[in-house]
């Protein structure tokens, strides 16, 4: 059963999702490997996160995607490599790609993903351009010949359902609500430590080899206007609504700068191209999370809205 207990290096472990990758990590009882830089240990807010890691056993490894021989030597240690490095890192991952060719033995790749499947998506700029990244790394993990697992876990539930997507807000909306398109796309919220663990299942799991892992359970699918709903049986009251259509929001995006470009333009890609699910997965690429691992307990959609009535 020797196989059953990969080694793992995470790389951008101390990100938005990579400390629950790491956390699931650890406790799945894989030998668990995070890629630390010097000034992160020393850093007060993610040095506390290292020694918390740290307890939980996980080895730190000190390195730098710039460091090419740091990088060699810690993929050295491992089986396998995964990357969650934030969104301006995510063209440096051919530093990775270099490495682990160079390393020659490892058994899986996860590239950076953590969110739409950007081989099937109708984006606009700038969400196109920054798909466009994640797309060059994929096809360069396919070239080198490195075995793969893409994770594309949708909507991150943390970003979108503690405002129901309503800009500036820092809760849900009480009394109206902006709907985004005419809101009948089905779009997929999933909990962030369930990302981690559906991620950490699949690291060795021989069905998810050269594929991608779409983390997308049935009770976490809603439209934007089942959404709406949900929250008002939970508070007991109606709404006032407001669409705003998409060529509206194309208009928005145009008259943005960035950041706020690329937050509307992903809205859009989700909200009203309904991006996340308007593809069937076809066992040629694809196998779906829950359907795989039916013994993981994931925080469905209303369990998530519970916290904030």
């Amino acid at each position: 059963m020797a196989a059953e207990n990969s080694k793992i290096l995470i790389i951008g472990g101390t990100g938005y999702i990579g400390k629950h990758v790491v956390e699931a990590s650890a406790k799945s009882g894989h030998p668990t490997f995070a890629l630390v830089r010097e000034s992160t240990v020393a850093d007060p807010v993610k040095g506390q996160l290292v020694e918390s890691f740290k307890n939980s056993g996980v080895t730190l490894v000190y390195g730098d995607l710039n460091n090419h021989e740091s990088l060699v030597k810690a993929i050295k240690q491992v089986d396998v490599v995964i990357s969650t490095v934030g969104g301006m890192q995510i063209l440096d991952q051919t530093k990775i790609i270099a490495a682990i060719k160079e390393a020659g033995h490892v058994k899986r790749f996860f590239p950076s993903e953590f969110g739409t499947d950007v081989d099937h998506q109708n984006a606009l700029e700038p969400a196109s351009s920054a798909f466009a990244g994640k797309k060059q790394i994929r096809r360069a993990i396919e070239a080198a010949g490195i075995p793969f697992t893409y994770v594309a876990c949708n909507c991150f539930a943390g970003y979108f359902l503690p405002t129901l997507v309503q800009p500036e807000a820092t809760s849900p909306p009480r009394d109206k609500v902006t709907i985004l398109g005419n809101g009948t796309p089905k779009v997929v919220f999933n909990e962030e430590h369930d990302i981690g663990t559906y991620t950490i299942k699949a690291v060795d799991d021989p069905r998810t080899l050269n594929k991608t892992l779409y983390i997308k359970p049935p009770k976490n699918t809603y439209s934007f206007n089942e959404l709406v709903s949900l929250w008002e049986k939970k508070i007991g009251k109606s709404l006032e609504k407001t669409y705003l259509p998409g060529e509206q929001i194309v208009k928005l995006i145009q008259e943005s700068g960035f950041p706020n470009n690329l937050f509307l333009a992903l809205n859009h890609s989700i909200f009203v191209n309904g991006d996340l699910t308007n593809f069937e997965i076809k066992p040629s690429f694809g196998v779906e999370a829950s359907e795989l691992y039916h013994d993981v307990k994931y925080t469905t959609v209303e369990e998530y809205l519970d916290r904030f009535v």
